[in-house]
């Protein structure tokens, strides 16, 4: 049997998917910038790769520290276009001391503040910014929480692209700093990320720029993605029993479970065994509310500001996508209380040494909550996601 080379297999993989609607199966051209679907009302427009089975060892670049390491299924045609700055592969925490605390064998943390700028938010933006440049795009312009505001604007500098960010006026001044020291225009409004939205919206009538909102192009997810990739191949393909993931916009809960479909296509894995639990904010819980049957959608639901930055997301353009998820992995929601994100940040400071962002220490509230539900047993493997760093978001806390 003859050899596979990478670049062959490179360009069997890559070369080769479909842009696609994640609601009515609309194709686009994928040598164009895309937004979204208005074909069937606005829906996500995803990639769709023609996989099939083949080793990990044939796609997996070893020799690249990075998310980069599996480019074979990310849809950059031209690396020369690739703007990195070294994201990916964060590490995978043994949470020894609090797994004794709560009597779990294999609890488990996926530090995402090992990435530049601090957070998962590198991932897709540093995909988004190359694809953006790619396609001959010169001016990017982003809603934001915060962290995501803070990576357009560092992977943007590094393209030499122009990058506009539009956060809420209370959001801490560190995730502000940021942006402007990266050279971003900063636009300030107050409200929530949705209200920065329609400020964007108003302001691509006036500039030619590529909008890289949550979920509305097809190319943030794919860097997001990496994510589950990373989580199969460091637990040497044997996917956790559950994942806890902070969802606002919920581009990474979609991307973690887009990876795992994919890697069963293609043989890496046999079966996906992993419940996915989405944690929300009470203050901004949307999908706890269309699930709990108190709304047919989050379309007019209204949140308010919680300290957990980045859950603050009261109209999450993915929401169908989110729950599909959560259905198809037997997983569920849960909403968490602001003093509970505050008293479990601060405990996993002093007992595990890590500071993780509040909407990570959110999740260990939910796990707590899990754990009382009998819903998490002592043997199943526990995987924490959290998504950045607490530097950024120190104003928000008293110690």
């Amino acid at each position: 049997m003859e050899k596979t080379t990478f670049a062959e297999t490179k360009s069997s993989i890559t070369s080769n998917y479909e842009l696609v609607c994640s609601n009515c199966q609309q194709l686009y051209h994928k040598n164009q910038v895309q937004t979204f679907c208005t074909e069937c009302g606005s829906a996500p427009i995803v990639l769709k790769y023609a996989l099939q089975e083949t080793s990990s060892e044939q796609v997996i670049d070893q020799t690249e520290r990075s998310m980069w390491r599996y480019s074979k299924v990310l849809p950059l045609t031209h690396q020369e276009n690739r703007i990195s700055l070294g994201e990916g592969w964060t590490p995978i925490l043994p949470l020894s001391n609090l797994g004794k605390q709560l009597s779990l064998e294999n609890l488990m943390l996926k530090d995402e503040s090992f990435n530049p700028t601090g957070s998962f938010k590198a991932r897709g933006l540093s995909m988004a910014v190359s694809k953006a440049k790619e396609l001959g795009a010169e001016t990017c312009i982003v809603p934001t929480a915060g962290n995501a505001g803070g990576a357009l604007s560092a992977y943007c500098a590094k393209a030499q692209m122009h990058a506009i960010v539009v956060m809420p006026s209370h959001t801490p001044l560190a995730f502000q700093k940021e942006c402007l020291a990266f050279g971003a225009a900063l636009i300030l409004v107050d409200g929530l990320i949705h209200d920065c939205a329609k400020k964007v919206a108003a302001i691509k009538q006036e500039i030619n720029c590529f909008d890289i909102s949550t979920m509305k192009e097809p190319y943030r997810l794919e860097g997001k993605k990496t994510l589950g990739y990373e989580i199969a191949e460091q637990l040497n393909w044997e996917l956790p029993d559950v994942v806890l993931y902070p969802a606002g916009g919920g581009t990474g809960l979609i991307g973690i479970w887009k990876a795992f479909q994919e890697m069963k296509q293609m043989g890496w894995v046999k079966h996906i065994p992993t419940k996915m639990i989405a944690i929300q904010a009470e203050n901004c819980q949307p999908l706890v509310a269309t699930l709990n049957g108190w709304q047919e959608n989050a379309a007019n639901y209204e949140g308010t500001a919680t300290v957990a930055n980045g859950l603050a997301v009261p109209r999450p353009f993915a929401e169908r996508m989110m729950l599909d998820v959560l259905v198809q992995s037997d997983g569920e929601v849960l909403g968490i209380s602001e003093s509970e994100i505050t008293e479990n940040l601060k405990e996993m400071a002093r007992v595990e040494g890590l500071l993780v962002a509040p909407e990570g220490a959110a999740l260990l509230a939910g796990l707590k909550r899990l754990i009382k539900l009998n819903k998490i047993e002592k043997h199943h493997k526990v995987l924490l996601l959290n998504t950045g760093s607490a530097y950024k978001y120190l104003d928000n806390f008293s110690f």
